[in-house]
């Protein structure tokens, strides 16, 4: 069987680069309403102005013809079952070494779910998964979610789409998942559920998904930590990572600040101290 063509528009996957966990007036404009990044009363996280990279699968039908193969989806009374073509599958690395190492067409995915499993195999159909961005640069309406997301649970489909995409080796979808996250309009409520999500899911190395959460929280914990009630010192507690990330998002913006004032302090290691009598 020949191989059918793969297309891919909208540039080359995104390569992940060292980069510095800072902000200041540098750093995206923060509005009032809009899509996230915002915050109903609050702040706007970064946005990814590009387009992601479009996935295009051309030859269909000589995939079709390749045998069926039995995804096995979490465990317990939640287990689910889906099928795929094998040849579609082996567009994702963790497949193909899969089928490389045991040969078997039933996989067990246990510590997965199903929803954003359902997404990759979308994806890999189609090229895009539910809800689309539009030409616009929006997301199509979702009847089945509110315009608002007061949950998180908008930002954690997109969420977990994005690390299932990095077990599989997926970088398009990746990047697909990431910009639809910047797409969803957000209460400070979901926007914690959301960098709990990351910072308990994501290595500390990957600053494409964890700087825009610091940045974001950066800007406006001063006003929205009041509307959390209590959650942000429960996961500055719980994640001290995400606590170091937004202290120094602040303190490299305030910084910079200084840097462009002049100030004489900037780069002093040691001051004085008022002592108590």
């Amino acid at each position: 069987m020949a191989d059918p063509e793969i297309q891919i528009s909208g540039g080359k996957p995104p390569v992940e680069a060292d980069v510095e966990m800072e902000g200041g007036d540098d750093g995206p404009e923060v509005t009032e309403t809009g899509t996230r990044g915002s915050v109903v009363g609050g702040a706007a996280a970064e946005e990814d102005d590009k387009p992601a990279p479009r996935y295009m699968l051309i030859g269909l039908s000589s995939y079709l013809k390749s045998p069926m193969v039995e995804l096995l989806i979490g465990s317990g009374d939640s287990q689910t079952l889906l099928m795929a073509h094998k040849a579609l599958l082996t567009k994702s690395p963790f497949f193909t070494e899969q089928f490389s190492s045991s040969g078997n067409t039933r996989i067990e995915l246990v510590d997965d779910d199903v929803d954003p499993i359902s997404c990759f195999l979308e994806y890999l159909y189609t090229g895009e998964y539910f809800p689309h961005k539009l030409s616009s640069g929006a997301l199509e309406p979702d009847p089945s979610a509110p315009k608002i997301d007061d949950s998180g649970a908008q930002l954690l489909k997109h969420a977990k789409v994005y690390t299932v995409a990095e077990k599989l080796g997926m970088p398009l979808l990746k990047s697909l998942s990431h910009s639809k996250i910047h797409l969803i309009t957000s209460t400070a409520i979901a926007e914690i559920a959301y960098a709990r999500y990351v910072y308990s899911h994501t290595t500390r190395s990957d600053l494409t998904i964890r700087k825009p959460v610091a940045s974001f929280w950066g800007q406006r914990s001063h006003v929205l930590r009041h509307e959390t009630e209590g959650s942000f010192r429960d996961m500055c507690l719980e994640y001290p990572e995400f606590a170091f990330d937004v202290l120094s998002f602040v303190l490299d913006a305030e910084e910079k600040r200084a840097q462009r004032r002049g100030d004489d302090e900037v780069g002093k290691s040691a001051r004085k101290r008022a002592r108590g009598q």
